[in-house]
């Protein structure tokens, strides 16, 4: 991670003298973002439904709150109550800007490596691309049966019109409670939302909170598994090229591996520009997300999967929303 970037992260935490240096800038952001959201009102910019109901699941603060593991849970309780699913997403990291439907072999460069983790996880229909208007309705021709669209991100991206908003927060809550690039708030907070969900382990927020672990097992790209216990007691090898690489290392960790090395690279790591072999000599372990890319290279790393359950009564309070939608008669908007 460049240094620039280290202390911009290392401001947000706070509100000393970069901060403060940069919240005159803050004000501008500030100014352009409430004057688009006006136009979107005015419909002078326009804003489009779809004839599904759309669940978006975002969040307020940039960098990863867990938005991907979320939408994967969601997703697969959706499909356990017996609907038919698809998911939109921009994409983020691929190489094309095209729409693209994305299946589990798809090359994580053309599709991005979290759509391409979500068809594998979930087996719904995933389609990525710049504009989620066009993209969710390029889903729906190909995908007619679609019953809801649930959109990975976009929390601010009006041209979408949704009908259940999910915000998540994680254990950095909002930072010094700025906007950018004075702190970390893509908007200012609060602003009204459907339901809240805490993916951390420290709640900062009252509320349900979404619980995370480990899979017992770790898996290689050509389907060994082995129990994560089994490799405790000897030096490994962990890399992690997600916004917060050290809640891995210290998920690993806590799960009794010893860390000989770790390597934390910048989220979304593109690993085909990488020459070198990681953990050389060691067992190497790494999150799901960074298994789409780097198995092409290391097919011996070993991914371990992120489970993560939401609460009982969240589930029960967003159902009861989603259901409402579905049996409305134009599933109108609700906010």
């Amino acid at each position: 991670m460049p240094a620039w970037q280290r202390a911009l992260l290392q401001a947000w935490k706070g509100r000393g003298p970069l901060a403060l240096a940069l919240w005159p800038i803050s004000q501008i952001y500030r100014a352009l973002f409430a004057v688009r959201r006006w136009l979107y009102c005015c419909q002078l910019l326009r804003s489009h439904r779809l004839p599904v109901p759309v669940v978006v699941i975002g969040n307020v603060v940039v960098g990863g709150a867990g938005k991907t593991p979320v939408t994967i849970a969601l997703v697969q309780h959706l499909q356990s109550r017996g609907m038919r699913v698809g998911v939109v997403s921009r994409g983020h990291g691929r190489r094309t800007a095209d729409i693209m439907e994305v299946r589990s072999e798809t090359p994580p460069a053309l599709g991005g490596d979290e759509p391409v983790l979500l068809a594998r996880r979930t087996g719904a229909s995933v389609v990525v691309g710049r504009s989620r208007v066009d993209v969710a309705r390029h889903l729906l021709e190909r995908f007619p049966d679609t019953q809801v669209i649930v959109s990975d991100d976009g929390l601010q991206h009006l041209a979408l019109q949704r009908d259940l908003e999910v915000c998540v927060f994680d254990d950095q809550g909002l930072g010094n409670g700025w906007l950018l690039p004075a702190g970390p708030m893509r908007e200012a907070w609060p602003r009204p939302v459907d339901l809240q969900l805490h993916a951390g382990e420290h709640p900062a927020f009252a509320g349900h909170r979404a619980h995370r672990r480990l899979a017992p097992d770790a898996v290689r790209a050509d389907g060994t598994r082995r129990l994560l216990s089994s490799f405790a007691g000897h030096p490994v090898s962990a890399l992690a090229g997600i916004a917060h690489p050290e809640r891995f290392f210290d998920m690993l960790r806590a799960a009794g591996l010893v860390l000989g090395e770790t390597v934390a690279l910048p989220d979304h790591y593109d690993f085909d520009s990488e020459k070198r072999i990681f953990g050389e000599g060691f067992d190497l372990f790494c999150t799901e997300k960074d298994a789409v890319k780097l198995w092409a290279r290391q097919p011996d790393a070993w991914a371990v999967p992120l489970e993560l359950t939401l609460e009982p009564a969240w589930l029960a309070r967003f159902d009861a929303l989603l259901d409402a939608k579905l049996s409305s008669r134009d599933g109108s908007q609700t906010s």
